[in-house]
């Protein structure tokens, strides 16, 4: 990389452009999630390169800012450590098992007074309110941005954006429990399995999970994927403990 690198410019709102005699050698760009944390990457050959678009993403946006890295990347890590970036926090990735024999929840089953109504079946209202009931409960303890990397947008105050995708707990005619499963990908993916703060500890979440999983075994999918983060020592229990076996993760950054 010669000398004659130009000015980092922004182009947009969003995006930032490095050239070299008036050829584009890398590309910043930022977008803000659905909880409201502005995360930002950056795409360049060269170390000078990187460092000086992140510089220049850095003097225009406010902190914090948030990047999230492969965790077998250790150059995008150590190229966004020099940035003033640090790891705030660690997401492990999972391949699920679906086969009930694997898993060993081919005996599960609800526990008494629950029913579990499949995906598409749900009152789209009582289902909105139970995520967002979900939501404040999380907040109000380990905090959302603990949960798995939402990266879909979303309009404001919208956070069900399909609710096909979920399938619920039902209890003395109030949804108590929830599974989000995305089935229109390469990989199965199970976006998130949240109970109500009281009725934890009854085996909601572990009867949600089987009912998910054995759908997709029945449709012939051998396995799921799944993110957890790392302090979820629940979460993590329950993927381990019916046979899935990690398989990647990343690290989220942060620059205060």
């Amino acid at each position: 990389m010669n000398s004659s690198i130009s000015v980092v410019t922004r182009v947009s709102d969003t995006q930032w452009h490095a050239l070299e005699d008036d050829r584009t050698v890398g590309r910043g760009h930022a977008s803000r999630r659905p909880d409201g944390r502005l995360f930002i990457s950056v795409d360049a050959w060269h170390g000078a390169v990187f460092d000086r678009v992140a510089d220049a993403m850095q003097a225009d946006l406010p902190t914090p800012l948030y990047t999230v890295v492969d965790e077998a990347d250790h150059d995008s890590r150590s190229a966004w450590e020099r940035a003033g970036f640090a790891a705030a926090r660690r997401e492990r990735g999972y391949l699920v098992p679906t086969d009930p024999q694997v898993t060993g929840l081919g005996s599960v089953r609800p526990p008494s007074g629950v029913t579990i109504v499949p995906p598409g079946m749900a009152e789209e209202g009582p289902l909105r309110a139970l995520d967002r009931v979900i939501r404040d409960e999380v907040e109000a303890t380990v905090g959302w941005r603990t949960m798995p990397a939402e990266v879909l947008p979303c309009p404001p105050g919208i956070t069900v954006l399909d609710p096909s995708k979920y399938a619920v707990a039902l209890h003395d005619d109030q949804y108590v429990g929830l599974v989000r499963l995305a089935t229109r990908t390469r990989q199965p993916r199970i976006g998130l399995i949240a109970v109500r703060a009281d009725r934890h500890r009854r085996g909601i979440a572990r009867a949600l999970l089987a009912h998910a999983l054995d759908a997709l075994h029945r449709s012939g999918t051998a396995s799921a994927w799944a993110e957890v983060d790392e302090s979820n020592a629940a979460a993590t229990a329950l993927f381990e403990g019916i046979g899935a076996r990690r398989a990647g993760g990343t690290v989220e950054l942060v620059r205060r």
